[in-house]
């Protein structure tokens, strides 16, 4: 039999090099920015699209550039929970296996897919491409395999696979559904209360893109001027707030630049005008912000005390956050005085003001709007390690507010343990102290409950999940 001549060998594609997509690769560096330094995402993307911007070469970024680069960093950090679940369903591995720049990678490509409404080829090819850059062809395969697989349906059809039942296991199906550790939703549930409608429509508000907030500084700057801004509209219910509609740029701002305004969340806005308009027995001369950093409210409340000739501490444990609050009060008209102090061993005596506001640190569950990464770096634990110094900055507070003066506790969390449980603890253990009734300080705002507390809410009141309660001291 004679032998069969071989066939020729079919040439190689030649090498093709990567293409570098300048916007998918900033989004790439953010995401690892937040998983290898906890960096927050709202501090690590200004700087890189600010850069970005400066590039005078052909990858220069322009606004549409920025805004799909915001998108794909703040979509798949809201909806990580979702595409994990996505995610795991579609590769032969526990996820923790899977290297954590792939993982980064095929979230991005995921939310492409599934939360936005660029093409699946698009969203495809483009995440490949950016495997390539920065993970190499190798795992650019195991990236391209994993795509395909979840183009096969959309998030709904997605959702109906890996989310279990809600009838079967209602916090765990929320969970997934709306990308939030199942101990988030269930703390979220208890200080909402209610059925399912409530704690739905608040999940979504989470990883809904919150609005720009600006404050009009009383005495430097009128809502009036804001509201000359382009894309401005009036805030809801702070007079000082003016809300930028989306593509609104903070920096762009006169007010803002020069400081006699600033970025503050009408929750904000609404703690410090309580603490302005509560009722005293007695003079109105000095006021104490007691946990000042990193300026926001001590900015506000400067300038009201400035209004009426009164006086603020502005008082902050961390130097270098003290030195934010400085920066934010520079160009007060009234008098004021900026150290870095800690409240729960204060420098001032007894007695000396009278007002005093407390915005205690805490998990920061009340902005997983602006601070979407939070959700999955925050435990359950972490609640102990904030609950004795949010009592102690509150007992200090209670002593520094003289007899008739009065102390607003807040903080940017609706978890029982750091809000209702906190203040009935220190009230319990210190005669001579009574809650206030908050609700008339915040005129023209709705839904705020029984009292004499407050906890706003975002798919509620369009503002962070901020906590109020007003103590006056009695003795």
């Amino acid at each position: 039999m004679s032998e069969q001549p071989r066939r020729p060998r079919k040439p190689g594609k030649p090498y093709r090099r990567p293409q570098k997509d300048p916007v998918r690769l900033l989004a790439f560096e953010a995401l690892r920015a937040v998983d290898e330094r906890d960096a927050y995402a709202n501090l690590v993307l200004p700087p890189l699209l600010r850069k970005a911007r400066e590039n005078e070469g052909p990858e220069k970024f322009d606004a549409r550039d920025a805004a799909l680069a915001t998108e794909l960093v703040y979509g798949t950090l809201r909806r990580q929970g979702t595409y994990d679940a996505v995610i795991a369903d579609c590769v032969d591995r526990p996820l923790r296996e899977v290297d954590p720049p792939v993982l980064d990678v095929l979230s991005l490509g995921v939310h492409q897919l599934l939360g936005t409404r660029i093409p699946t080829h698009a969203a495809v090819s483009a995440s490949v491409e950016l495997a390539r850059v920065v993970l190499g062809d190798g795992r650019a395969k195991f990236v391209n395999a994993v795509l395909r697989k979840v183009a096969r349906d959309d998030l709904d059809g997605w959702l109906a696979r890996v989310a279990p039942p809600y009838d079967e296991d209602p916090e765990d199906h929320l969970a997934v559904v709306h990308s939030h550790p199942r101990w988030v939703v269930s703390a979220l549930w208890d200080s909402l209360g209610g059925g399912r409608a409530g704690i739905e429509e608040l999940l979504a508000a989470d990883n809904e893109r919150p609005e720009v907030t600006l404050v009009a500084r009383p005495g430097r700057a009128t809502r009036d001027e804001l509201l000359g801004e382009e894309a401005a509209v009036a805030g809801r219910w702070s007079p000082y707030a003016v809300r930028l509609s989306e593509g609104g740029e903070p920096g762009a701002v006169e007010a803002v630049r020069e400081g006699r305004a600033g970025v503050q969340d009408e929750g904000s806005q609404l703690v410090a005008l309580a603490l302005a308009d509560a009722p005293l027995d007695g003079p109105d001369r000095r006021w104490l912000d007691g946990c000042a950093g990193p300026g926001g409210k001590a900015a506000l409340l400067g300038a009201l005390a400035a209004e009426r000739g009164a006086f603020l501490l502005a008082s902050e444990k961390q130097p270098h956050r003290a030195g934010l609050v400085a920066k934010a009060l520079a160009g007060n008209p009234g008098p004021y005085q900026v150290i870095a102090a800690d409240g729960t061993r204060p420098p001032w005596r007894p007695g000396s003001f009278d007002r005093v506001l407390v915005d205690v640190p805490c998990t920061g569950l009340g902005a997983l709007r602006r601070r979407p990464e939070a959700r999955w770096r925050r435990r359950p634990e972490d609640l102990d390690g904030f609950a004795p110094l949010q009592r102690g900055l509150l007992r200090e507070a209670l002593e520094a507010v003289r007899v008739g003066g009065v102390v607003a506790y807040a903080t940017c969390s609706p978890h029982l343990a750091e809000t209702r449980a906190v203040v009935a603890d220190v009230l319990k253990r210190r005669p001579g102290a009574e809650l206030l009734d908050a609700r008339p300080l915040l005129p023209g705002v709705p839904a705020l409950g029984e009292g004499p507390d407050v906890q706003l809410w975002p798919h509620v009141h369009g503002t962070d999940a901020m906590y109020l309660a007003l103590v006056r001291r009695t003795s």
